[in-house]
């Protein structure tokens, strides 16, 4: 016996995008019913087509629970009303029933007027201005006491990815994970994305940006100099990564070799696991990382291409660095902050041979952002797509492979 119901609408490509199947599947898999009680189909591929469905449940509890897991997918409740807002109870503490934001574009209703939640990202809170006229994404750490934070359900609508018009690599059925897969095709598409981002800046719009996440694996298995390459040819303009790859960077041009394995030989060279500390012990003598690319004495490699490129570098620590480097954030939420500033007119993220700084990049990103996450190791792009990131597609190859054919597409010589 169904004993509690709720209408609700879904509107836009809601058929070629699969998402009125989605919603229909997820009511039943949950153990509600539906009656639909409207369908109308576009006519062509610009026509949204729309959808009336009644949802039924067993309790008003569970009737509470399919109508959030549907929201995802941009089913809104038909009865609009404002969205309900409470005062912060103190600093760095929600509400109790704060809503908890996915990176899906958002919007909420104020006034009777719907209007678009600005900075949106997964797993944060919004916060409203004053003036009851903007709204925005913010961080559990970052609230203070009295802000108005949105609560419930009400008046919050979430508006689902729409499938491109072409076929794209980063469409919806096509961000599987497999070691088995062709590549070249990938890697491709993102080589034309980063020559157009890059051609947009040359004509003057600087706020357009390639991301490229990454870790120490970059550079022990051999794709330093084509990261380099991509750097200094204007292809990455933003870099997160931690310590090690910092380190290890400079200590291949510094020694030759990284963790003490010689790059060129193929071996492990004599007292070798102490060059990355003596390489992190001169940059901290001489003060700063640019600062010792300004004087010559690091005039190769990742780091010395993001300075002489302006590359915006963003050096989060964790528990096991040494030193660390200069420039190193060792306060994790400093860091994610960091992060999280540096994001604003990312266009496309590539991260690579990292669990950790691709974890982290993709829980910040806004679901519009392609994102291609690279790993020999295929649980870190089912992490991140298991944490919410499905816009992401994962490719399980070595990172020194996936640089170099990226590379290639864009005309490295090498």
């Amino acid at each position: 016996m169904n004993a509690a119901q709720e209408t609700v609408h879904l509107q836009g490509h809601i058929i070629d995008s699969l998402i009125l199947a989605k919603v229909l599947d997820t009511i039943l898999m949950m153990g509600g019913t539906f009656d639909l009680q409207e369908v109308q189909i576009g006519g062509t591929r610009e026509e949204p087509s729309r959808a009336r469905i009644i949802v039924r449940a067993a309790s008003p509890e569970l009737l509470g629970e399919i109508l959030e897991a549907i929201q995802p997918h941009g089913a809104s409740v038909d009865r609009e009303s404002d969205c309900t807002c409470e005062p912060a109870p103190a600093d760095g503490v929600f509400p109790d029933a704060f809503y908890a934001t996915t990176h899906l574009p958002t919007q909420i209703r104020l006034r009777g007027r719907w209007i678009d939640v600005g900075a949106i990202e997964m797993d944060v809170g919004i916060r409203v201005d004053r003036g009851l006229t903007a709204a925005r994404a913010i961080p559990m750490g970052e609230v203070k006491r009295g802000d108005a934070i949105v609560t419930g359900r009400d008046g919050i609508r979430v508006l689902p990815l729409e499938r491109p018009r072409e076929r794209d690599v980063f469409s919806f059925m096509e961000a599987q994970i497999s070691a088995e897969r062709p590549h070249g095709h990938i890697i491709s598409d993102v080589a034309r994305r980063m020559q157009a981002i890059r051609e947009q800046r040359e004509r003057g719009k600087p706020d357009v940006k390639v991301l490229l996440a990454g870790g120490p694996a970059i550079i022990h298995a051999g794709g330093r100099e084509a990261l380099t390459w991509l750097i200094d040819s204007g292809y990455v303009h933003v870099l997160f990564c931690g310590n090690a790859l910092a380190a290890h960077d400079m200590e291949a041009h510094l020694f030759g070799t990284s963790l003490g394995y010689a790059l060129s030989a193929g071996r492990a060279v004599p007292h070798g696991h102490e060059h990355h500390l003596r390489t992190i012990n001169r940059i901290r003598a001489i003060g700063s990382i640019e600062k010792a690319v300004r004087t010559g004495v690091i005039s190769g490699g990742i780091m010395a291409a993001c300075v002489r490129r302006g590359v915006e570098v963003v050096l989060a620590g964790t528990i096991r660095d040494d030193g660390p480097l200069p420039g190193v954030i060792t306060d994790s939420v400093a860091a994610q902050a960091a992060m999280r500033a540096a994001l604003p007119g990312v266009s496309l993220a590539l991260l690579v041979a990292s669990t950790l700084q691709a974890v982290a990049t993709g829980n910040l990103l806004p679901a519009t952002v392609p994102t291609v996450c690279v790993d020999v190791n295929p649980a870190v792009p089912t992490k991140l797509a298991d944490r919410g990131s499905f816009q992401a597609v994962g490719l399980v190859m070595d990172a020194a492979s996936f640089l170099r054919e990226l590379a290639r597409e864009l005309g490295w010589k090498a």
